[in-house]
């Protein structure tokens, strides 16, 4: 007779083990590409820690809070793009700690992370504060010859007079 018989029980059965559940799902190749093209869109193809530009295809998708032990998420507000040098050198470190190396970096991820969850980017302010805007891009004059005249000199009747 069984010792659960003998103490007039019934025989317990332990619940079937569960896999641990992680704040993170599995993202599939569809949705990193789509967060990929979001970022080239958003940013351009500059790497989030170094702030050099590179060609888009040379560019790695980074979780700024690592997934080691899937412990971090798995969306667009915990990615960036980074060069393949600066996403080994980062690996699976805590991101202060990467940040604390180069105190540039965080002022780019600042810059180039304006999408990333309110949690990383509060600490990344206490870090540089506030930056001022990135100059706005000149946009090209047209030249129209040496002495920089339109070809068009031909009295229009649509001109004032």
């Amino acid at each position: 007779m069984s010792p659960a018989r003998r103490r007039g029980g019934r025989k317990r059965r332990s619940a079937p083990k569960r896999p641990p559940q992680h704040s993170s799902q599995p993202t599939s190749r569809v949705a990193y590409a789509e967060t990929r093209e979001w970022l080239l869109k958003n940013h351009g193809p500059i790497c989030a820690y170094c702030g050099v530009k590179y060609t888009p295809r040379s560019l790695t998708l980074d979780h700024v809070t690592p997934r080691k032990g899937q412990s971090a998420y798995d969306r667009r507000d915990n990615l960036v793009l980074a060069c393949k040098r600066c996403n080994t050198a980062k690996a699976d470190k805590p991101f202060l700690v990467f940040l604390l190396a180069q105190r540039s970096r965080a002022e780019r991820l600042m810059r180039y992370g304006d999408h990333l969850s309110d949690g990383i980017k509060d600490i990344l302010r206490h870090m540089v504060g506030d930056l001022p805007p990135l100059p706005e891009p000149e946009k090209p004059r047209m030249k129209y010859g040496p002495d920089d005249e339109s070809p068009y000199r031909e009295e229009s009747p649509y001109q004032a007079s």
